[in-house]
Order: structure tokens, then C-alpha cells, then sequence
């Protein structure tokens, strides 16, 4: 693995932190098998939303937000 700093002038310490990340990560990549997707975020999750009943249109609707709760 090669690694050039392009711009800047960091610390052996600033370097050291930043290669750890980068073998944390590529290490973790690594393990999880090709095929299988990582754990799903909850805010990308659909059925967060479709989960609440949302406001129905009226005449106040613009009073209310969109997001229940």
C-alpha cells in the first residue's frame, strides 16, 4: 500500500493515525464477504416513513410538518 501526501507537511504522528484508518477500513472491507451487503442505515430505511400515518390534506395542512411525531 502507498500512500503520497500531495499537499501539506504532516507530522510522522498526523501520518501514523491516518495509515491506521486507512488499514482499519481496508481490513474491515476485507473480512465482510463480497456478496453481503453491510447493516442497513435506519434513515435510508422505507418503512421509516411508511410506518407513521402522514398528515391528510385539509385546510390547515400547511400547518403541520410533513415528518409525524
Amino acid at each position: 500500500m502507498m500512500i503520497k501526501v500531495v499537499r501539506g507537511n504532516p507530522t510522522p504522528e498526523e501520518l501514523a493515525a491516518a495509515l491506521a484508518v486507512v488499514r482499519a477500513r481496508a481490513a474491515a472491507a476485507s473480512a465482510t464477504p463480497s456478496g453481503a451487503s453491510g447493516p442497513r442505515d435506519s434513515w435510508s430505511d422505507p418503512a421509516r416513513i411508511a410506518a407513521h400515518r402522514l398528515p391528510q390534506p385539509g385546510p390547515a395542512t400547511w400547518t403541520r410538518t410533513y415528518w409525524p411525531g
